[in-house]
């Protein structure tokens, strides 16, 4: 693509100064994915610029805040930093450090009137509660290997507060089986870029139908699996497929049992179950510490947001005042 640079390792591998160890840790800096969505940005970025007449590299701070303008008829102020996000990174790859023009106070004053403007709520998916998994698997017929395998990715997805490429990712020899419960291994994760890994804990629990360890002894059992993803396609017929389950399958598979209970389909999605166990850990009163130990949040941020979240409902005054 015309002038997206953090693809350019030619530029890199060009520099003298930089020996093969090191040049591979510039290329891993970014994950597959972001460069992936920086390259999207861009090109949608460029197309505006053919459009109106503009050039996108070098560009100027003018045309980044006319192009600011155009994306405020129609997307939310945190897509429009993200795409700006993207065209400064881009832009340094480029050369242009001191010269950025995403780093004018033209710019950065043009992004405090969208957020002026616009505001930046987002309404993310719902959260699935624990008891909405619990409708969900009294739907299931878990002679049907489908089924059985999405019982288990709705519990482990709850249960282990996972991200859709976290499940997606794992693999048979990720999983430990001890007398107390399972281990995961997580190899990378999105808030985990340098791969340090984490270990996910999911405990026997009395309540058989309901078990996350058990469950993924069941599916490993009846569907075979000794090695590779453990989550994969099952044919019309009944039969598993050799290839992994994408992301976007995960999220199919949510939507597809909030529907059989009743729940609207847009409303959910993959992100629903690690939402979900957050909150329903918070309205049972688990204490901020250990909800961060399952979700494996860095920062209380974001738990803070899901613990407000339930107790905006938990405490509401009109529950005592009507109660």
């Amino acid at each position: 693509m015309e002038h997206f640079y953090l693809r350019d390792t030619g530029r890199l591998e060009r520099n003298k100064n930089l020996n093969r160890e090191t040049l591979e840790l510039f290329l891993l800096a970014k994950s597959e994915s972001t460069v992936a969505a920086y390259e999207s940005d861009w090109a949608d970025f460029c197309d505006w610029c053919r459009y109106n007449g503009y050039s996108c590299f070098p560009g100027s701070p003018e045309i980044v805040v006319n192009y600011i303008r155009s994306l405020a008829t129609y997307a939310k102020a945190n897509t429009i930093a993200r795409r700006i996000s993207a065209l400064s990174e881009n832009y340094a790859a480029g050369g242009l450090l001191a010269d950025n023009p995403c780093s004018s106070p033209l710019v950065k004053d043009a992004m405090k009137g969208v957020r002026r403007k616009l505001g930046t709520f987002q309404q993310g998916k719902q959260p699935l509660l624990k008891e909405d998994v619990e409708a969900m698997i009294s739907k299931m017929d878990l002679q049907n290997l489908a089924h059985l395998r999405d019982k288990t990715i709705l519990l482990i997805g709850f249960m282990g507060a996972m991200r859709r490429s976290e499940l997606t990712g794992i693999f048979v020899d990720h999983l430990y089986f001890e007398r107390r419960g399972l281990e995961i291994h997580i190899p990378k994760s999105k808030t985990d870029q340098e791969g340090q890994g984490h270990v996910v804990a999911l405990p026997y629990l009395s309540t058989e139908m309901l078990c996350p360890v058990r469950t993924v002894e069941s599916w490993l059992a009846a569907a075979k699996i000794t090695e590779g993803p453990i989550f994969r396609g099952v044919t019309k017929d009944n039969r598993l497929r050799k290839t992994g389950l994408s992301a976007q399958s995960v999220n199919r598979i949510v939507k597809q049992w909030a529907a059989r209970i009743g729940l609207n389909p847009d409303d959910y999605g993959a992100h629903s179950l690690r939402h979900g166990f957050a909150t329903s850990a918070a309205l049972a009163g688990v204490e901020e510490r250990y909800i961060m130990q399952q979700t494996r949040h860095t920062s209380v941020e974001m738990v803070r947001h899901y613990i407000n979240e339930a107790d905006r409902f938990r405490h509401n005054p009109l529950l005592q005042l009507f109660s």
